[in-house]
């Protein structure tokens, strides 16, 4: 079955080039579970993979950026997942050191997958994506050892990033007073409407 992918390639003289490209599964690297890729986000390291020289990222070609994806499964060896499960990937490093989201079909290990949660599409759960996923990990860390909303302002750097932007606007959402840091001084109306 044939699919297609952002392959970043690198020729005999160093210089890297990205390009649909089409593909086979058998191209796809040795995995456990094969998905159809339905949705990935365009993160900081995808940038990275795909400057010159593969941004120091990337240190095998061809390679598929995507460091996450959201899909349905197509097969399956491992019994955690069956044809037709909803999952996410997201860290593990997919989409850097191993083949990512930039494709319609990825292959990957069991380990690197979670099942996507009911009620939930896999459109939304890219539209949290990897950014408002680290910060949500954030937020449940801070209220696990403990930390209220009465307790004083809690501060956020890098704000007016991805992930900082997100645990804002989860923070000012759960009553807490967000003390926001960045060091764009234009972002500071943005940064207050969340």
């Amino acid at each position: 079955m044939g699919f297609e992918a952002l392959v970043i390639t690198k020729d005999d003289d160093g210089k890297t080039s990205a390009a649909i490209t089409p593909l086979e599964l058998g191209d796809l690297p040795q995995a456990d579970v094969v998905v159809a890729v339905e949705y990935s986000t365009v993160n900081y390291k995808d940038g990275l993979c795909l400057a010159p020289g593969g941004g120091g990222l990337v240190r095998k070609f061809p390679h598929v950026p995507g460091i996450d994806l959201a899909g349905t499964v197509e097969s399956s060896s491992d019994a955690r997942y069956k044809v037709g499960d909803k999952v996410v990937s997201t860290g593990w490093r997919v989409g850097e050191a191993h083949w990512g989201g930039f494709s319609q079909r990825a292959g990957l290990r069991a380990d690197w997958l979670v099942p996507l949660p009911d009620g939930l599409s896999t459109r939304q759960a890219m539209a949290v994506g990897t950014a408002g996923f680290t910060a949500m990990l954030a937020v449940m860390a801070l209220e696990d050892h403990g930390l209220k909303p009465d307790q004083g302002p809690v501060l956020v750097t890098g704000a007016a990033g991805g992930v900082g932007s997100v645990a804002t606007a989860i923070l000012a959402n759960l009553g807490y007073e967000v003390a926001a840091v960045t060091g764009r001084p234009e972002t500071e109306d943005y940064l207050r409407e969340l």
